[in-house]
């Protein structure tokens, strides 16, 4: 029969166990994205900068022709990571970057957690060349953005037909805390999520203001 125990499931991200690699959320890559807004865009990758940096999550900042043709990198998404270098390339497929596969080597984490722009060349590249050297790959799938809803949907659908793990930029905030007892990042989470968080957020600052809630 049987047992279950109070232990989280495997599968589940922690802030320890994975390298966010975030992608040419650049100008120019972003005038042509029509599978989502531009505003819920800004603010989902703003949303998982943010989570990233107060968990302590290794993360890279990986930027295509920067100089030439695609722009800056969102400013809501270095921000957290100030000083940060951002790794520039030729590639379009990011693991195809010698200096990003250093960093991703140096960092040494089984598993990859992708979000950028466009899903169907600069996400679908690195999740399918990851998962063939044996990393784990999760992408967060409102976090990134393609040409049109056809092109993001048929790189969700190849990139889950490969074995990578999609999720949403809120879930990857509440699954990195996963446990309001955690007062350390207590703070810090409902910080996030009420900036970033839409209606959610809205929720937490009504909750707070009214009746001085605490989730814990």
């Amino acid at each position: 029969m049987l047992k279950a125990t109070p232990t989280p499931g495997k599968t589940l991200l922690n802030p320890a166990d994975h390298t966010l690699i975030l992608i040419d959320f650049q100008s120019q890559m972003a005038f042509a994205t029509n599978s989502i807004d531009p505003v819920a865009l800004r603010n989902n990758a703003a949303l998982v900068a943010a989570s990233a940096a107060g968990f302590g999550v290794s993360t890279i900042l990986t930027t295509v022709a920067k100089k030439s043709f695609s722009g800056p990198m969102f400013e809501e998404v270095t921000a957290p990571f100030p000083g940060q270098a951002l790794l520039d390339r030729t590639s379009m497929n990011t693991w195809e970057d010698a200096a990003v596969i250093e960093e991703v080597n140096r960092i040494g984490k089984p598993r990859i957690v992708l979000a950028g722009l466009w899903t169907g060349v600069c996400i679908v590249g690195p999740a399918l060349s990851a998962l063939e050297q044996g990393f784990e790959v999760y992408f967060i799938a409102d976090a990134c953005g393609d040409v049109s809803a056809e092109a993001h949907e048929r790189a969700v659908q190849r990139m889950v037909q490969a074995g990578a793990r999609p999720m949403t930029a809120l879930q990857y905030l509440l699954e990195l805390q996963r446990d309001w007892a955690r007062g350390e990042t207590y703070e810090m989470t409902t910080g996030v999520a009420k900036r970033h968080g839409g209606g959610y957020g809205l929720g937490i600052t009504y909750a707070k203001t009214m009746f001085n809630a605490h989730e814990g």
